[in-house]
């Protein structure tokens, strides 16, 4: 009934647009630590960018949770709203993780499965940034909504063969005399599928909403 009464009103226009400005900082954030996956000066330029999109994140978040007190009918279920923001926090700030670990490993030269897995983050924002913008109708969105949370699911599982087959490798070549430099390694590796994890779990809460929804 509550879902019905929803679709009688008037469209709440902040909510999405918030919504679609904080995916697109999600994705301002991924091309910032892929640059930084390049290695060398890169290091330096581009851990600042990944800030600065964290910033700006953080900004849309508290915009979209003060629209959610001030605003007696919201689009969709309030708590739906504050957990994809949630999500989507999640993922930035795990891409402010891994770049500062970066910085205190001291890092600046990455194994092509390194970059694979920033890849896959990248990949991954692009799609959570398609997905958002279709929650403003979600009827006639449903199908291409499912179809962009899938796809996420499969860079993850993508991911998740990346880093098995990177860290395998790495932990060979630093035997038997240079565990520092795996530990390191490993740490971020792990960092990196932390992040793609967290837009599994975006698509998970899109999904849910869809069926909640519809």
């Amino acid at each position: 009934m509550q879902h019905w009464f929803r679709r009688l009103l008037p469209r709440e226009e902040p909510f999405f647009t918030a919504h679609a400005r904080r995916a697109d900082s999600v994705v301002q954030g991924a091309l910032a630590l892929r640059g930084r996956l390049e290695g060398g000066e890169a290091v330096a330029r581009d851990y600042a960018a990944v800030l600065a999109a964290e910033d700006a994140a953080d900004a849309i978040t508290r915009e979209v949770l003060q629209a959610v007190r001030q605003t007696f009918v919201t689009p969709f279920d309030r708590g739906d709203i504050q957990f994809l923001i949630n999500r989507m926090d999640d993922s930035v700030d795990q891409m402010r993780t891994t770049a500062k670990s970066i910085v205190l490993f001291r890092m600046n030269d990455f194994d092509p499965e390194v970059r694979g897995m920033g890849d896959a983050i990248l990949r991954c924002a692009r799609l959570l940034r398609d997905a958002v913008p279709l929650l403003s109708d979600i009827t006639p969105n449903a199908g291409q909504l499912n179809e962009l949370c899938e796809q996420i699911r499969r860079v993850e599982g993508v991911a998740d063969d990346i880093h098995d087959i990177g860290a395998t490798k790495f932990f060979h070549r630093c035997q038997p005399d240079r565990t520092p430099h795996f530990i390191a390694a490993r740490a971020v590796f792990d960092q990196l599928e932390r992040t793609v994890d967290c837009f599994d779990a975006a698509a998970n809460t899109i999904d849910g909403i869809v069926i909640e929804y519809i």
